[in-house]
């Protein structure tokens, strides 16, 4: 199973997306976590150690080129890169989990159609999952990978919204933007959730119910300040992880 995750700056995805890679590391999958927001922190959420010497494949730029077979002056690229060295190469072991980083996919002078976007999308459609494996995706703020269509091969989208209108604009314009791009299961996930009120305004605002609800968890914002992972939290959630992964599991089974 393949998840990504996505939503409106500040809303707390990275968070989510640890704590749930963390779920279903304990319920027996082999978990693999994508980094692929411009600014990744995914390794310090996941408490790896000295995250500095995870290269980003965004910064080999010559090889990421070279594996596009884009030429100077031309604004054509391969569809189709080799990148079967790449999973292994780029990948770190942590905690019984893996981790690649992206970094920056999108520089400006390089508009959209950048190598690597191209090669990323390239990983995700020729990942070929067992039951026990899932990869998950923790793409960038806003909707801008849905334009590059760079969570092409992705088999279900996570949209996190806190109880405010901006954050329930942006889910609502992701969530027309997945579709239009063929996204097969799409989700909202609600979180800072404080008590019903809460829950109540964001199902109105969507126009539909959250799979899951996170608390607005002091214990989180605690140890985010302090650099301590998140995984480390025993019940910082409460049971959201849990049911967030019941939810996604369940989901695929329906097909």
């Amino acid at each position: 199973m393949k998840i990504a995750i996505s939503g409106k700056g500040g809303v707390g995805k990275t968070t989510v997306m640890a704590l749930l890679a963390n779920e279903f590391k304990k319920s027996g999958k082999e978990v693999l976590v994508i980094d692929a927001d411009p600014s990744p922190h995914m390794a310090e959420t996941l408490g790896v150690e000295s995250p500095e010497r995870i290269r980003p494949i965004a910064e080999m730029t010559k090889l990421l080129v070279e594996r596009s077979g884009k030429t100077e002056g031309s604004p054509m690229y391969n569809m189709n890169p080799q990148v079967n060295d790449l999973l292994e190469e780029f990948m770190v072991n942590h905690d019984g989990m893996k981790l690649m980083v992206l970094g920056a996919i999108q520089t400006g002078d390089k508009g959209c159609a950048c190598p690597e976007s191209n090669v990323l999308r390239r990983m995700l459609t020729k990942l070929l999952l067992s039951k026990n494996q899932v990869v998950l995706l923790d793409m960038e703020a806003g909707v801008e990978h849905l334009g590059r269509g760079t969570i092409a091969g992705i088999d279900h989208l996570l949209i996190v919204v806190i109880p405010s209108k901006s954050s329930i604009r942006t889910a609502l314009k992701v969530k027309k933007l997945a579709e239009d791009v063929k996204i097969p299961k799409i989700s909202f996930v609600g979180n800072l959730i404080t008590d019903a009120d809460d829950e109540s305004f964001l199902e109105e605002g969507l126009g539909t119910k959250p799979i899951a609800f996170f608390p607005d968890s002091k214990s989180i914002r605690k140890a985010e300040r302090q650099e301590i992972p998140v995984t480390n939290l025993e019940d910082a959630a409460d049971d959201a992880p849990a049911l967030l992964m019941q939810a996604l599991i369940q989901g695929q089974a329906e097909g």
